[in-house]
C-alpha cells in the first residue's frame, strides 16, 4: 500500500544524523545538524514518492486533470506537429536571442485571453513573484500584504529596495485600511503621489482555500489613495482553470482587469503544464526587462515549454476543459454536503490509500498545523465518500478518546505510524 511506502520514506528521512557524522568534513557535519533541527520535530521535509492512479489523489495541482487525462500531452504534441523544425533552446535572454516570434504570439494569445495589454511568460510563478517584487518598487516605496500571501512573495520582499513593508490581516479590508492611512499619515509623499505602494493579495488562498474579498479591498485603496498611486498585485495561481467564464481567472471573473496593475497566473496547476505568466501593461514590463535581475540573466522560455503553455490555453480558450471544471464544482459541493450533514466531521486518512498531505510549520504559522484537500476532476463522487467516511470516522475515534471510553489513548493512525518508525529504528 502507497502509505507504507511513503511513511517509511517519511521515517529515513527524519533519521537522526549529526551522531553519525563524527569523522566527516566539519563543512557537512555543520548541515547536518541544522537539518537535525527540524528532524527533532519530524518535520524535514524530503522527496515523497509518487503513488499510482488507484490511489485516490487529494494532494496534487492538477486540478483538471489534463495532465493526468493526457489532454494536455495530446495538444502539446500537436502544437509540436504544426511547428516542425523548431529550435529547442532559446539560446540566450529576452534581451539578447531569446525573445522568438512564437513567444511573443503566445503571450499576446494569453493577454487577449485574461484582458491584459501584455503578458510576459517566466519559468514558474515562483519567479514571476520575485521577478516583480524586486523589480517594480522604488526606493521609499511601500509594499503592503496580505499575512497569508505566498512564500515566493516573502522571496520577493527581501529582494525589494521597497522601504516599507508592511502586512495587514488576512482578507480584512479594515486592517488594510488601519495599515494604509499609518503609512500616509507617517510619510508625507504617499499623500503627494510622490511614492507609491503595491498592495499583494491572492485571489484564492493555498492554504485556506478561502476567495480575496477583492472589491472591497479596491474599494478602501481608491479611497485612501486616490491619485492612483497605490495598485494592487493579484497572485491568481489557484483561480486559473477553476473560476471564471473558460477559467480565466477571478479577477476578469469580476471584471476588474482594468483596476488590477499585475496579475500573476500560472501553467503548473490547471493547465497541467510549467511556467508563469505575469499580466501587466507595457511600462511594468519594461520595468521587468530592466531591473528584474532574474529575468535579465535568465535564459527565455524554450519552444517546448511556451508550446506546453498554449497547449493548456487552447484547452481554456476553446471549451474542452469546460466539463472537467464543472465537474471540480460538483465534486467540491459533494464533499461539502456529504461532511457537513454527518453527524461527526472533521480530518484524516492517509491509511486508506488515500493521498492528502499535512501543511506544518514552516508551510504554515506554527500552531496552524493542517491536511489540504486538493479537488480534481479524476476524483470519483465513491472516493469523496470514502473520504467523508474515513474523516468521520476519525473524528469519532477522537472524541470516544477524549470521553475517556476508548481502549486506547492514541488513534490507529498514530499507532500505525508509532510502529512504522519502530520498525526503522527512530
Amino acid at each position: 500500500m502507497y502509505s507504507d511506502v511513503l511513511l517509511k520514506a517519511w521515517a529515513e528521512d527524519n533519521r537522526i544524523q549529526a551522531p553519525a557524522m563524527k569523522n566527516k568534513p566539519a563543512f557537512y557535519r555543520n548541515l547536518e545538524k541544522a537539518l537535525d533541527t527540524r528532524r527533532q520535530t519530524q518535520s524535514l521535509m524530503g522527496l515523497k514518492p509518487r503513488w499510482e492512479d488507484e490511489v485516490a489523489d487529494f494532494t496534487t495541482c492538477d486540478f483538471l486533470s489534463l495532465s493526468r487525462s493526457g489532454a494536455v500531452r495530446e495538444a502539446f504534441l500537436a502544437e509540436l506537429e504544426n511547428h516542425k523544425g523548431f529550435d529547442l533552446s532559446a539560446a540566450g535572454s529576452r534581451i539578447q536571442y531569446g525573445n522568438y516570434e512564437y513567444l511573443n504570439q503566445v503571450e499576446q494569445e494569453i493577454a487577449d485571453f485574461h484582458g491584459a495589454e501584455s503578458v510576459y511568460l517566466t519559468q514558474s510563478g515562483f519567479a514571476a513573484n520575485v521577478a516583480i517584487l524586486s523589480s517594480v518598487p522604488l526606493p521609499g516605496d511601500a509594499i503592503v500584504y496580505d499575512e497569508l500571501v505566498h512564500a515566493s512573495s516573502h522571496e520577493g520582499f527581501h529582494l525589494s529596495v521597497a522601504e516599507h513593508k508592511l502586512p495587514f490581516t488576512h482578507n480584512d479590508p479594515d486592517s488594510l485600511r488601519n495599515v494604509l492611512t499609518k503609512l500616509k499619515n507617517s510619510v508625507p509623499e504617499f499623500k503627494t503621489g510622490a511614492r507609491s505602494v503595491l498592495v499583494c493579495v491572492e485571489s484564492i488562498y493555498s492554504m485556506d482555500g478561502d476567495v480575496c474579498v477583492l472589491q472591497e479591498l479596491i474599494h478602501v485603496v481608491k479611497e485612501e489613495f486616490p491619485l492612483g498611486n497605490a495598485q494592487f498585485l493579484v497572485d491568481e495561481a489557484h483561480s486559473i482553470g477553476v473560476i471564471g467564464d473558460r477559467g480565466c481567472g477571478l479577477v476578469s471573473m469580476l471584471g476588474l482587469e482594468k483596476e488590477i496593475a499585475i496579475r500573476i497566473h500560472v501553467a503548473s496547476k490547471a493547465l497541467g503544464s510549467v511556467g508563469g505568466m505575469i499580466l501587466c501593461n507595457k511600462t511594468i514590463r519594461y520595468m521587468l526587462l530592466n531591473h528584474a535581475r532574474s529575468v535579465t540573466f535568465s535564459c527565455a522560455p524554450s519552444f517546448p515549454m511556451v508550446a506546453s503553455i498554449r497547449a493548456g490555453y487552447q484547452l481554456l480558450i476553446t471549451g474542452q476543459s469546460r466539463v472537467a471544471q464543472e465537474t471540480i464544482q460538483r465534486n467540491v459541493k459533494h464533499f461539502f454536503g456529504s461532511l457537513t450533514t454527518n453527524p461527526i466531521w472533521e480530518e484524516a486518512l492517509t491509511f486508506n490509500n488515500m493521498n492528502a498531505y499535512p501543511m506544518v510549520f514552516p508551510v504554515v504559522p506554527k500552531g496552524e498545523s493542517r491536511l489540504r484537500l486538493v479537488f480534481h476532476a479524476h476524483n470519483t463522487l465513491e472516493e469523496i465518500d470514502k473520504l467523508v467516511s474515513n474523516i468521520t470516522e476519525w473524528a469519532a475515534e477522537m472524541l470516544d478518546i477524549e470521553r475517556g471510553i476508548s481502549e486506547s489513548a492514541l488513534p490507529k493512525a498514530a499507532r500505525q505510524l508509532y510502529a512504522m518508525q519502530g520498525s526503522v529504528g527512530m
